[in-house]
């Protein structure tokens, strides 16, 4: 897959999802595509995941379901904005603390050196509480399809830094599997809007 179309794909993401981060809205929109039927409106669903965390405990939709959740892209070794995305995500982590009604799923894109262990030793280095945060390792084969599907952007690119492109978008989604909103993972204004579309989904229910 071509970056020329992973850019158009972002770009195209990044418009459908402009109106996400609206702060102060009484309901979140429902992103993606969409089918209108006569009796229903169905709206996009992440498809069935399922990994390991860096507790080595099966993290699936399943086990998410009913829990919205925060997700990202990211590797341990990242030189660029991943420690800027998981400063930002650890504010988060500090502002939502009840992992029952929110969850985050940060999902490593180097299947060569994110094995379980290490994942677990950057989750205790930096202040990951496990049993609200999962850090899973996606395969090689998953990580084109697996962003896509999250609306996100992340390849291999030996010319990038560290060898993988990736963007710093956070996802929000609900506890059906409908993406709600995003932000700008670097932006510390962005994700203060991001916040206050987390509290907008969680006083949904």
């Amino acid at each position: 897959m071509s970056k020329v179309y992973h850019y158009i794909l972002a770009f195209l993401a990044s418009t459908c999802l402009m109106s996400a981060c609206q702060q102060g809205s009484q309901s979140l929109p429902y992103l993606g595509e969409k089918e209108i039927t006569e009796d229903d409106t169905v709206y996009y669903t992440i498809p069935s995941f399922e990994f390991l965390d860096q507790d080595s405990n099966t993290v699936s939709n399943k086990t998410l379901a009913g829990k919205a959740y925060v997700t990202d892209f990211f590797f341990t070794s990242c030189p660029t904005i991943c420690p800027k995305v998981k400063q930002q995500m650890l504010r988060l982590q500090d502002q939502f603390e009840d992992p029952a009604k929110l969850q985050f799923l940060s999902m490593s894109i180097d299947y060569r050196k994110d094995s379980i262990p290490v994942l677990k030793r950057y989750a205790e280095k930096i202040g990951i509480e496990s049993d609200q945060w999962h850090l899973v390792q996606l395969e090689k084969g998953q990580v084109d399809k697996t962003a896509n599907d999250f609306f996100n952007i992340a390849f291999e690119d030996e010319n990038a830094p560290g060898g993988f492109d990736h963007s710093g978008r956070l996802i929000l989604v609900d506890g059906n599997g409908h993406v709600r909103a995003h932000c700008n993972g670097t932006d510390a204004d962005s994700v203060d809007g991001f916040a206050e579309d987390i509290k907008t989904l969680l006083n949904e229910g």
